[in-house]
């Protein structure tokens, strides 16, 4: 069985991740046959707008953890793919239908969206603060999420469909018998806009999105990598023994007094320095 199927409904495509038994988890295959999909749909005459989705009880759970413990090392594969959806290089609207769980990378290529209609009950966390030494500062940031709440998703507390409906983050909520043919009708819309009025939009709205600073960037960077490391695989080797897992923190006690700041990442940028906490 394929691990993406796709559907042509005229100028929709439906892009289906496939991999149910693993809640659609983003191993090194799937990884590629999405970026084939994608690059597909880009490069079709026909298709103008494309419904992404999942099989099964999950959108996507993001991360495959068995394949990054069988790897030794913590994240996706470090191929690189031309994945235009991942890349934000199509110029073609996106609507998530997101059928459950969307959980880590899974919110990633959720929020990646243009559009976003979920089953009520749906389950989203977005997981970096689990798994990484910095927890997913930006996802609210970038979704224009009150601070509270961007806050919240950034320590990776979970949250169900109904709340990222309250909040603006999700654009429709149905039944699971309703996804796709709300979807579709969103889709259908949308081809109902003259071409370039469509392309153009697109293009403004996603222009419109918020960015990190390139301070804030810089903080991120040294943030991510004051720690220790080995906290990285202990978070999945828990995970995947079903028990607590037991951190180390820092490599050095005094570590912890040394966090970067944006001030001293401010005095970096100021004095031209890599290195000053």
């Amino acid at each position: 069985m394929p691990l993406v199927e796709t559907e042509r409904h005229g100028g929709t495509w439906v892009i289906r991740m496939n991999r149910p038994e693993r809640l659609n988890a983003l191993s090194t295959d799937l990884r590629a046959e999405l970026a084939e999909a994608w690059r597909g749909f880009r490069d079709s005459d026909e298709a103008e707008v494309a419904i992404f989705t999942g099989t099964g009880r999950a959108f996507c759970a993001g991360e495959d953890m068995k394949e990054s413990l069988e790897r030794g090392a913590p994240g996706l594969s470090r191929e690189k793919l031309e994945d235009p959806y991942n890349d934000g290089t199509l110029d073609k609207p996106v609507i998530a239908a997101i059928n459950g769980y969307a959980m880590g990378g899974g919110f990633m290529l959720v929020e990646r969206a243009d559009l976003r209609v979920a089953v009520r009950g749906a389950v989203f966390e977005m997981s970096e603060a689990k798994r990484w030494l910095l927890g997913g500062y930006q996802h609210g940031h970038i979704a224009n999420i009150p601070h509270a709440v961007a806050t919240e998703m950034a320590f990776a507390f979970r949250f169900d469909a109904e709340r990222l409906h309250e909040v603006g983050f999700l654009n429709r909520l149905t039944g699971l018998e309703d996804l796709l043919p709300v979807a579709h009708e969103m889709a259908a819309h949308l081809l109902t806009l003259p071409p370039a009025s469509r392309v153009n939009t697109l293009q403004m709205m996603r222009a419109m999105r918020p960015t990190v600073s390139p301070e804030l960037s810089r903080l991120a960077a040294a943030l991510r990598d004051h720690g220790a490391k080995d906290d990285l695989m202990e978070s999945r080797r828990a995970f995947a023994e079903k028990r607590q897992p037991q951190y180390r923190g820092w490599d050095e006690p005094g570590d912890r007094a040394r966090t970067p700041t944006l001030e001293s990442i401010r005095r970096q940028m100021g004095n031209g320095t890599e290195t000053d906490h």
